[in-house]
């Protein structure tokens, strides 16, 4: 399952998101872009924003912590 998770250590949302994914046993890469610049630009390149969370699965990127939309991406 190819899941990635664009985060700060300081996200409430971003925070939520991973314990979602840890819950239910969805493994995922996270990288901190407020730490990598590389991958904040890339974030930005794949979404269009700043904010985080920006996930990314299967190619489908949903901005924020939406669950409905994460659940319906993960079942294509």
């Amino acid at each position: 399952m190819a899941v990635t998770i664009y985060t700060t250590p300081t996200c409430g949302y971003c925070n939520m998101a991973k314990s979602w994914f840890r819950q239910k046993n969805i493994s995922f890469t996270e990288h901190n872009v407020a730490a990598n610049m590389a991958k904040a630009q890339e974030m930005v390149k794949k979404s269009g924003q700043m904010g985080v969370p920006v996930i990314d699965v299967h190619g489908q990127v949903i901005i924020g912590f939406n669950q409905p939309a994460i659940e319906r991406a993960l079942k294509r």
